[in-house]
């Protein structure tokens, strides 16, 4: 029987414009775990849904503790959407145990099988997390509203293209700071089939790649600060966005007052 979910093998590209351009770009691979689908992955031998395995899920690590479905729906429900009938989420595995997941991609479909929303999850190195939820069919856009990496300032806007999963996925994000380019940043991947036999010759073909992402984090982290890249420390949620409300109302406050009609 053909499954949804399914193993994407590919690269991550970015591309930093300004103010020192940057380049990185090294190869991954990333699961789509089609939720419905969990217990009957989780009778493959090298993977394990909530246990140990040489590559495992586990739900605490995506939905904030909630079930993950339920978890989905209240996020749909928060931005005026209706419940999910099919849920896949494009992330990476642990491996022996270890994982660390910058950005998990929530698709979203309707009960004829048509997209309806993506979510996206992000994470940061100091283990907070945030959604953004977009509506399929319009331009998939946010304001930034979440620290992610100390090289990036506050005033800053996403525009998330995807490509959804079949054959090949790709997620690209274009960040804009004050309206300029700032950073590229994409996954591209080829579909194999979810086996144990596969499992095992990426276990060899990407040897302790969760524990590499974030090892280069850390290390794209020390070029960038030597080309002197300046530094912005951590901010809360709350803080950020304090600062967005503070700007809107200025905005609004300089705004000209139009003359009132005879």
């Amino acid at each position: 029987m053909s499954m949804g979910s399914a193993i994407y093998v590919g690269e991550v590209v970015h591309q930093r414009h300004r103010p020192k351009r940057h380049r990185l770009r090294y190869r991954v691979f990333s699961m789509l775990i089609d939720l419905d689908e969990l217990p009957a992955l989780d009778r493959l031998k090298y993977f394990g849904w909530d246990r140990r395995a040489l590559f495992a899920f586990m739900s605490k690590d995506h939905g904030h503790g909630q079930g993950l479905r339920d978890w989905a729906t209240e996020q749909l429900h928060g931005a005026g959407l209706p419940a999910p009938a099919k849920i896949r989420l494009l992330c990476y595995p642990r491996i022996l145990g270890y994982v660390f997941n910058p950005l998990s991609v929530w698709f979203c479909d309707d009960e004829s099988g048509s997209p309806m929303a993506t979510i996206y999850e992000v994470h940061n190195t100091f283990g907070e997390r945030h959604t953004y939820v977009l509506p399929v069919g319009a331009e998939q856009a946010a304001d930034k509203e979440f620290y992610v990496s100390p090289f990036i300032g506050f005033d800053c806007r996403y525009q998330f293209k995807i490509v959804p999963p079949e054959e090949r996925v790709r997620i690209a994000i274009n960040e804009t700071e004050a309206g300029e380019p700032l950073l590229y940043a994409a996954f591209s991947g080829t579909r194999r089939e979810f086996t144990d036999a596969n499992l095992l010759k990426l276990f060899f073909s990407h040897p302790l790649m969760t524990l590499k992402v974030t090892a280069g984090i850390h290390w794209e982290a020390l070029r960038l600060l030597l080309k002197g890249v300046r530094v912005h420390g951590h901010v809360s949620n709350d803080k950020i966005n304090a600062i967005r409300s503070q700007r809107r109302e200025a905005d609004h406050v300089s705004e000209p007052v139009p003359a009132p009609r005879d």
